[in-house]
């Protein structure tokens, strides 16, 4: 059947008026100070980003539940009052620990409560949060908090095995925070609990403080630690509000993992600042157990991505119809670029199309979007955020014309925006050049301001929404005691989107076989997380390198592909 390109919309069909009625209207009115309004400074003009977040809304919404959080066989329900009260005992747990204003906190926990509690008790001390995907194994977990310098890791009795063979390598990790019954000789959560007051003076923060930090994957290196503010919340306040478009009703679910920038700006903070009701889901994803949540909790607005999306279409349509989903007005995608039979699928099947957007861990919150008032062009990243200036440039820095391919870069100024890589000023610093924010990606802007993405302009894998840098994979693989050299490409995939593919030469005694190929990838499974393993492996003799060595990555690519393989003139002979 042929679609149409453009999903049309009519400001009179809505039931609830959107948050933002008139983008462009909007775009002229609008100044950040202005916005500064609509989130709650101390009268010093200091800010606390969990004060903001929840510790404003108690008098007003503390009876409201903040969480509706459900396991395999529990349910949480915390309320806007308990998570406030939590993280001011858990602020005073760290306080008694000597945390102090910019000490780096660790999270190594699945999506419990204490999570949640933990995270904003970090950021009420005054100290930099960060929280880990409970899916990393120890060398994951062993290039973070080493170069943190984390001072204390909060984690669970079952996680915290994954701490045991590298902790003597973590000099600068003074204690260890277990929920669970099995502390043994660290800090038992909630017996520190049940001895905390819940009174805390929460820290004033300059705006630029640093309030948490996120690692991500490059080309080359280990993981950066991007940095962020408290003052990021004026951002994610009002993304969250005018992208989103909680209202005070809503029921919002975000499904990502608070392990990635996704689960801490858009399941924590932004929603709680606009005072809504959150679910959260803990257990192993399924379409049946999803539809579930929608149909038990009623669920208003729901931010996913493309992905699940792919593995709920696979189930098919019919499933659809044994649940209630009438409850939804607000669809909604991001992590990689939302193909165009998802949003007709979700028009068939869900009848509300999904509003894709664009951003990353480095902006903090989301740049380009597809707005619930505006007409969504099928397979379009949207139009920039109010206030948020984007272009499409040349090698040079200079804008290029409409629909011409080139990089994706933002005017620096935004408030959500990175202040810093830990550690790495030079790497920071690469970001930047001729006045913009480079963005790494490719794309082209049409002539109404709609932006397109073509692809990324290094070796970034994008699987399933989750970076993957190839060095972090290659330096894992080469550990291996069969393996002499390795090289990974992202290989396009029509569930995930990438999937990782290692080219691997061997030492001399071992041969190539099925058996081994397996055996890698349960290697790799324990080293990383279980989304950074090479699903496919191609046994070569020898690799494509440069004549200083670097394996050509882009070559590899390119055979894959069936691709010309371009300039080979620095390879070696």
């Amino acid at each position: 059947m042929d679609r149409p390109d453009i999903v049309k919309k009519d400001i009179s069909d809505f039931t609830i008026k959107p948050n933002m009625d008139n983008y462009d209207s909007f775009c002229e009115d609008f100044s950040w100070d202005l916005m500064k309004k609509e989130i709650e400074f101390f009268v010093d003009g200091s800010i606390n980003a969990a004060h903001i977040a929840v510790d404003r809304h108690v008098q007003r919404l503390g009876d409201k539940v903040a969480f509706h959080i459900i396991g395999e066989d529990w349910e949480k329900h915390p309320t806007y009052k308990d998570i406030s009260l939590l993280s001011n005992k858990f602020a005073n747990v760290l306080k008694k620990q000597n945390i102090e204003k910019g000490d780096r906190v660790f999270i190594f926990l699945p999506r419990i409560e204490e999570m949640y509690i933990s995270f904003l008790g970090i950021l009420k001390t005054g100290a930099i949060a960060s929280t880990l995907f409970a899916a990393f194994g120890p060398d994951a977990l062993l290039d973070r908090l080493s170069d943190s310098g984390a001072k204390i890791l909060v984690t669970d009795s079952s996680l915290k095995e994954r701490i045991k063979d590298i902790r003597n390598q973590l000099p600068e990790l003074k204690k260890v925070i277990v929920v669970g019954d099995d502390a043994g000789d660290d800090i038992h959560f909630w017996d520190e609990m049940n001895k905390a007051s819940d009174k805390f003076d929460v820290e004033h923060m300059d705006p630029k403080d640093p309030a948490y930090m996120l690692y991500t994957s490059g080309t080359t290196g280990k993981p950066k630690g991007v940095v962020h503010t408290h003052y990021d919340i004026v951002q994610q306040h009002l993304t969250t509000k005018w992208i989103l478009d909680l209202h005070k009703d809503d029921v919002y679910w975000c499904t990502a993992d608070p392990g990635w920038v996704t689960g801490i700006v858009y399941g924590i903070l932004g929603p709680l600042s606009n005072g809504v009701t959150s679910v959260v889901d803990a257990r192993r994803f399924s379409a049946e157990k999803w539809y579930g949540i929608i149909n038990d909790y009623k669920v208003t607005v729901w931010y996913t991505a493309p992905t699940a999306i792919r593995m709920m279409m696979k189930e098919g349509s019919d499933i659809t119809s044994k649940y209630d989903l009438s409850s939804l007005r607000h669809l909604a995608s991001v992590g990689e670029p939302l193909n165009p039979e998802a949003i007709w699928w979700g028009i068939d099947s869900l009848g509300l199309a999904f509003h894709d957007n664009w951003w990353q861990t480095e902006t903090g919150g989301i740049l380009i979007a597809n707005y619930a008032s505006m007409n969504v062009k099928v397979g379009s990243m949207g139009r920039p955020f109010p206030g948020v200036k984007a272009a499409v440039v040349d090698e040079n820095g200079v804008e290029l014309p409409v629909n011409t391919e080139g990089d994706l870069v933002i005017m620096p100024g935004w408030p959500s925006m990175m202040i810093g890589i830990w550690n790495n000023k030079e790497k920071y610093d690469s970001y930047f050049n001729n006045g913009w924010y480079y963005s790494g990606d490719r794309a082209r802007m049409d002539d109404e301001g709609y932006f397109w993405f073509v692809g990324r302009a290094d070796d970034v894998i994008n699987s399933a929404g989750h970076r993957v840098g190839p060095f972090e994979v290659e330096s894992a693989l080469v550990e291996h005691p069969a393996i002499t050299e390795a090289g990974v490409i992202g290989k396009p995939d029509d569930m995930y989107g990438e999937i990782i593919k290692a080219f691997i030469s061997l030492k001399k005694g071992h041969e190539p076989s099925d058996e081994l190929k397996q055996e890698i990838k349960t290697f790799i499974k324990g080293k990383l997380a279980g989304h950074a393993y090479p699903k496919e492996i191609e046994f070569r003799d020898n690799l494509p390198k440069t004549r200083s060595g670097k394996i050509m990555r882009r070559v590899l690519k390119c055979q894959e592909m069936g691709l010309p393989v371009g300039d080979t003139s620095t390879l070696e002979d």
